[in-house]
């Protein structure tokens, strides 16, 4: 139910805005706040994941990084945000969502040791 929410509430809020978006004719503003709602939904509902205190960091990041690679690196190459011709721009496009991820993933980590959440 918490994932639900986490990643429901973003999503409900962003498709809305996309639906907007939409209806004054903004097509291509529309699907990529639509991609982004997406995207947040699959964010937000894997956060759950660290509230499994029995389970260490290591396997809490790892199974997070499964998720993410198994929802957002697919949409990310289906957003249209990237040309993709070749196997090459898959990877490149692979090697940026890690890169991303690892930076995101340690500002969160130093936030919460900083504000012990």
């Amino acid at each position: 139910m918490k994932a639900l929410l986490r990643g429901g509430i973003p999503f409900i809020i962003m498709s809305g805005i996309a639906l907007l978006l939409y209806f004054q004719g903004k097509y291509s503003d529309a699907k990529g706040t639509f991609v982004v709602s997406l995207i947040a939904f699959f964010v937000g509902a894997a956060s759950i994941i660290y509230n499994i205190e029995h389970w260490s960091l290591t396997k809490q990041s790892a199974v997070h990084f499964v998720i993410m690679l198994i929802t957002i690196y697919p949409i990310l190459l289906l957003s249209g945000w990237f040309t993709i011709t070749s196997v090459f721009d898959a990877f490149k496009i692979f090697i940026l969502f890690v890169f991303v991820g690892i930076i995101l993933w340690s500002v969160l980590f130093t936030l919460a040791i900083i504000f012990s959440w």
